[in-house]
């Protein structure tokens, strides 16, 4: 047997125990634990159990604790096969998948891997599979994910015009309140919820596709609801029907949340039971109408997709009463969670205006 390699001597074992506890590397702090073995003078067969290793790996992470220090021990990537691209084709790849494809000329529309395949076979001459096609993409910071709805009539430039001028549109919206008022920052929604039901993504076993209630009937109510990020709190009633009087119901119950001596600015969209001249604005709220067909700017539209996934899908209600009895549930949830409610709505445009 040949005679084991000396370590290092500016390292030492409560050095290596040390390093350890500040590493966040399982398999670095295993090899620095068994090499701090070493240091104590345990047998090397003993030390490499430590590390769950055998004496021969021991001895190849000895040569590297040696050659680099504590940096050694943490894994190398592999050189791997060579990419069939080159830096200026993958970056072209890039452009070509942002873009997206043409319905007419490519046929589809979205990308898949075998169209990406197809184009790469065709824009640069190179055969490639659709596991490299993964690894590329992988590689170019992209994944496979669903796309969020947007309205065809949707002006991109609208919504960062509002978001740039908010400082300006709140301090024209408050300005005839009294120098100091504590301003308060809202966003209210309507969501309707009822029997027909959506479904969510489960836990369950590869190669199995389970089985979740659908049930097919329409009964619904409306879930009327506000959040102050700020404050991690929110308003709400459950109503039969989303329309004016509901409305004026819902911005008297945020009103009786606001705090005291405090102005509520409430942001919302221009639904028609907002933007009537029938609602009676309370005297501690102010209304500001969001741009048209930009739910993006409204976090109560995250809040709600938050209480459908975590407690409204997958379920059967079989009376009303149990429909508004589930919506209550879902907010009071909700609002036993304040931090929740700050990192969902918390804007940065939005806090920039106060």
């Amino acid at each position: 047997m040949s005679a084991a390699i000396p370590l290092r001597r500016d390292f030492t074992a409560p050095i290596l125990r040390q390093l350890s506890r500040r590493c966040r590397d399982n398999r670095q702090i295993r090899r620095l634990l068994a090499l701090a073995a070493v240091y104590d003078g345990m047998n090397r067969t003993e030390a490499a159990r430590i590390g769950g290793m055998d004496r021969q790996t021991l001895r190849d992470w000895v040569l590297r604790f040696n050659e680099d220090g504590p940096e050694g021990l943490v894994n190398r990537e592999g050189a791997g096969r060579p990419r069939l691209l080159s830096d200026e084709q993958m970056q072209e790849l890039a452009q070509i998948v942002e873009t997206g494809p043409n319905r007419k000329t490519d046929g589809v529309v979205r990308w898949r891997r075998i169209d990406l395949v197809r184009i790469i076979d065709e824009r640069f001459g190179v055969t490639c599979s659709k596991s490299v096609i993964s690894d590329y993409l992988a590689a170019l910071g992209f994944s496979h994910i669903s796309g969020r709805p947007q309205h065809p009539a949707q002006e991109p430039q609208v919504i960062e015009a509002f978001k740039k001028n908010f400082a300006n549109t709140l301090a024209t919206h408050i300005a005839d309140l009294p120098q100091g008022t504590p301003i308060e920052l809202w966003f209210q929604d309507e969501a309707r919820i009822g029997q027909k039901n959506g479904r969510v993504r489960i836990w369950a076993r590869k190669g199995t596709r389970p089985r979740l209630p659908a049930d097919q009937r329409y009964q619904n109510t409306y879930l009327f609801g506000a959040i102050c990020p700020k404050r991690g709190t929110g308003a709400a009633l459950v109503l039969p029907i989303a329309n004016t009087e509901g409305m004026q119901l819902h911005l008297e119950e945020i009103s009786k949340q606001v705090a005291r001596k405090a102005h509520a600015v409430v942001l919302m969209d221009r639904a028609g039971w907002h933007s009537t001249s029938k609602l009676t604005m309370p005297k501690n709220i102010t209304a500001i109408l969001l741009p048209s067909k930009s739910p993006e700017l409204n976090p109560v539209e995250n809040v709600w997709q938050y209480m459908r996934s975590n407690w409204l899908s997958n379920r059967v209600f079989e009376t009303y009463d149990a429909i508004v009895d589930a919506a209550c549930e879902a907010w009071s949830n909700l609002i036993n969670q304040p931090q929740t409610i700050t990192s969902i709505g918390m804007r940065d445009w939005a806090q920039t205006g106060q």
